[in-house]
């Protein structure tokens, strides 16, 4: 019996555990992966620390996969052994539902998700529904591209709901934040960067991307902002967030959990302000960020990490230790 290798969640607020299974095979409509590269995302942190509370247990976390086709499974077509795809959240949807229907697969009412709901990329192989799975060529290389897999989709679709607008609030600047604020670079737009009050290191890791200003979240920016996105899980923020948009401005949350959002006054919401949150992610939204973000030199700041060491990623992620991504390597 072949066997591999995964970091695996028995309970949530417990550290994973190092095991070794049975190869999986690929089902129908499946492909068996094996994974070069696994980011380590924060919504893996919000699994682990039990802030989201209906995993498959015990579950095998990780949602930013870069791995290679080892083998196919009945039914599936246009994939080849060998072949480097990806693998987000978004493990499979149910297709039928009003949402599917209309074209909203991200608020599927049955979804599937990869790390949370099925088994994830905290190992040296996994399965995945290859119709959610994304070619990804040969440029690059697997641990720098890892974190488009999330973190580069969900900034994506948060930019999409935050406009056209001209200046962009990024709050709390790590792995999503450091790929959007080059993405917005390359389209021309202003960036201002925000991060945890005295955090010097971060502020100056944002300008070192080109951002047009950086500081602390309960600074106000030089000027008032089109659009705020929100990445950081603090529902303070929000409040904070308002104030700095212009009327008819726009504050979209990007996270898939937060804080309680403190009570604020009505005038800080009132002239057409807009309160957005991000669910997920859709099919086009990974295709349109994966053709982008080679166009626009997307680079992904990336901390490697042995697959043996993915607590200890998670802890330099829950204590803001890291610049850009984490990155699990089996």
């Amino acid at each position: 019996m072949t066997l591999v290798r995964a970091m695996v969640l028995d309970r949530p607020r417990t550290p994973l555990v190092l095991r070794e299974r049975p190869l999986p095979a690929a089902g129908p409509g499946e492909l068996l992966i094996a994974v070069g590269a696994c980011g380590v995302c924060r919504t893996d942190l919000h699994v682990v620390d039990g802030d989201l509370t209906h995993p498959k247990l015990p579950i095998v976390p990780g949602h930013e996969i870069v791995g290679r086709v080892a083998a196919i499974g009945e039914g599936v077509a246009g994939f080849s052994v060998g072949e480097r795809v990806g693998v987000p959240w978004l493990g499979a949807t149910c297709g039928v539902c009003s949402y599917c229907r209309e074209g909203a697969e991200n608020l599927c009412d049955a979804p599937v998700f990869t790390g949370y709901t099925r088994d994830g990329g905290f190992a040296t192989h996994t399965v995945a529904d290859a119709r959610f799975c994304f070619p990804l060529g040969e440029s690059g290389d697997d641990a720098e591209i890892a974190p488009w897999l999330c973190a580069g989709l969900i900034g994506w679709r948060s930019l999409r709901l935050a406009g056209e607008g001209k200046t962009i609030g990024l709050y709390g600047f790590g792995a999503a934040a450091h790929i959007l604020a080059q993405v917005l670079r390359w389209q021309g737009r202003r960036v201002m960067a925000f991060t945890r009050t005295g955090d010097t290191r971060a502020q100056d890791f944002a300008r070192s991307l080109g951002v047009d200003w950086a500081g602390n979240s309960d600074d106000i920016p030089p000027g008032p902002l089109d659009a705020a996105i929100i990445f950081a899980p603090v529902g303070a923020l929000v409040p904070a967030a308002l104030k700095a948009v212009r009327k008819g401005g726009r504050v979209v949350c990007g996270g898939i959990h937060m804080s309680d959002i403190p009570s604020f006054p009505y005038s800080i919401l009132w002239e057409e302000r807009q309160l957005r949150s991000v669910a997920n992610l859709t099919r086009e939204d990974a295709r349109e960020f994966l053709a982008l973000a080679p166009k626009a030199g997307v680079q992904c700041a990336v901390t490697r990490y042995p697959l043996a060491k993915a607590n200890e990623a998670l802890a330099d992620l829950r204590h803001g230790r890291l610049e850009g991504a984490a990155v699990l390597v089996p």
